[in-house]
């Protein structure tokens, strides 16, 4: 078994009405950032795993779960 993050961001984003450059614009990051989170090809650091959640009013643990896949 594998371990990946999973994310709820683009839900979060859509529930605020916000596109990826106005979270990556409010966050302090890229757009290719936050497209690459989404996407799961990129882990957030801690510090911008709590940005992103505080912009989008959630906690990191509603934006971010690690899960398990069989491989």
């Amino acid at each position: 078994m594998a371990e990946y993050l999973s994310t709820t961001m683009k839900i979060q984003r859509a529930r605020l009405d916000l596109t990826q450059a106005e979270l990556a614009e409010r966050a302090g990051v890229t757009r290719k950032s936050v497209n690459a989170i989404e996407a799961g090809h990129m882990v957030p650091s801690i510090i911008l795993a709590l940005k992103l959640a505080k912009v989008l009013g959630v906690t990191v643990e509603e934006l971010f779960a690690i899960e398990l896949r069989l491989e």
